[in-house]
């Protein structure tokens, strides 16, 4: 086990397990956790050893997400989110001495950044935007009204897609990275949930304003490509997997506390909880199958903007937010009136409420109506190994 899962297994158990009810139940961000995962320096472990950070592979950061996951999935998701934007920075911002400044200072201050991809006007659409960026001199000023910014209150900065100018048609979009002391928040709407009530997703208008500089230099459809769709599917499924893998372990305790109390018998529940466990299986190796695919391609253009490649990506994000769900109910299933209890040992209520949020994040129509248009075009490959 590397040192980085040893500290974030720290903060699961010890921090983010011990605050993860008061968080679900009072809808509040998880203090409590960002705090130990600042303190052992985990939010800046994508940052390049260069600029103070660990330099972590996607396979590591994903690590992180699932043990997170397991204990806390609010805090689990704000760190998934956060490290989608910080991978964006280190892929395409290394060309720029602003963003290599903030590299610095996400790894040395231990920054929490945000994003606000969502906007008003355009139904759900994160790849067509109203508001636009305006640009005098060497300033820059920018409005968004975004119906979604989590942790927007708690963030240090965010990460905001606009149009490239007031000119632009709506696709030709770019990345702005606002920092905290160069714009306001207004909130527009509240965040009262079946689930991930603890990420605070309130909406908000965004006003900032900054040096132009700190517009990322590359058009946002190709981040957009090769680096926010497919780290967002990894993370957020290895966070899915981690609530699963949760919820599947405390399964597995009740049939061995049935099993000790009736000694002799096959406890009721021990069929479906290799049911269970087989599906996690099958969780898990699409995570690793996808994370290595993505590794392979890591570097190239090419083939992180390939048909095929999106339609893997699709495919991981649709399959393991449906088995996410599938699994909890397994778990509470087996587990009867104790899984269903909010007061019970057993307990996968919270579980199974923040997994039913896994197919909304973003919707799986949306993502399979994208996947059928690429297959279309996309010619069969016939092989095992691609």
């Amino acid at each position: 086990m590397s040192e980085l899962l040893q500290r974030a297994r720290r903060v699961g158990a010890e921090v983010a397990a011990r605050h993860a009810a008061a968080v679900d139940a009072e809808a509040r961000f998880p203090h409590e956790a960002f705090a130990a995962l600042k303190a052992e320096k985990l939010l800046g472990v994508m940052v390049p050893a260069e600029f103070g950070g660990a330099g972590a592979s996607i396979p590591e950061v994903l690590a992180l997400c699932h043990a997170l996951g397991q204990s806390c999935a609010s805090t689990a998701m704000i760190f998934a989110m956060h490290q989608i934007q910080v991978a964006c920075i280190v892929r395409h911002g290394q060309q720029s001495a602003w963003h290599r400044a903030l590299l610095q200072r996400l790894a040395g201050e231990q920054m929490l950044l945000a994003s606000a991809t969502s906007e008003a006007g355009v139904g759900g659409d994160v790849r067509s935007s109203v508001c636009a960026v305006e640009v005098e001199g060497e300033r820059f000023s920018l409005s968004k009204n975004a119906t979604v910014i989590s942790y927007g209150a708690d963030a240090d900065g965010i990460l905001a897609t606009a149009r490239r100018t007031p000119e632009s048609p709506a696709s030709d979009q770019v990345i702005v990275v606002v920092l905290k002391d160069g714009y306001r928040l207004e909130q527009t709407s509240t965040w009262d949930t079946l689930g991930m009530r603890g990420t605070c997703s309130n909406g908000y208008w965004l006003h900032a304003e900054g040096d132009a500089r700190q517009i990322l230099p590359l058009p946002y459809a190709d981040i957009s490509a090769q680096t926010m769709l497919p780290t967002s599917h990894l993370t957020w499924s290895s966070l899915w997997l981690g609530i699963a893998t949760d919820a599947v372990s405390r399964a597995r305790a009740f049939v061995r506390a049935e099993a000790r109390r009736k000694a002799g018998t096959v406890p009721a529940g021990a069929l479906r909880l290799a049911e269970a466990v087989n599906l996690l299986q099958l969780m898990r190796s699409n995570v690793v199958a996808a994370a290595r695919q993505y590794e392979a391609a890591l570097g190239s253009a090419e083939r992180l903007t390939a048909l095929s490649f999106a339609v893997a990506m699709n495919n991981l994000k649709t399959g393991t937010s449906q088995m996410a769900v599938q699994v909890v109910n397994h778990a509470l299933l087996i587990c009867g009136i104790a899984g269903y209890r909010n007061d019970s040992d057993f307990s996968v209520c919270r579980h199974l409420r923040d997994a039913h949020s896994a197919a909304l994040m973003v919707n799986n129509d949306r993502i399979l109506a994208n996947t059928a248009n690429l297959l279309l075009v996309l010619k069969d490959d016939p092989g095992l190994f691609p």
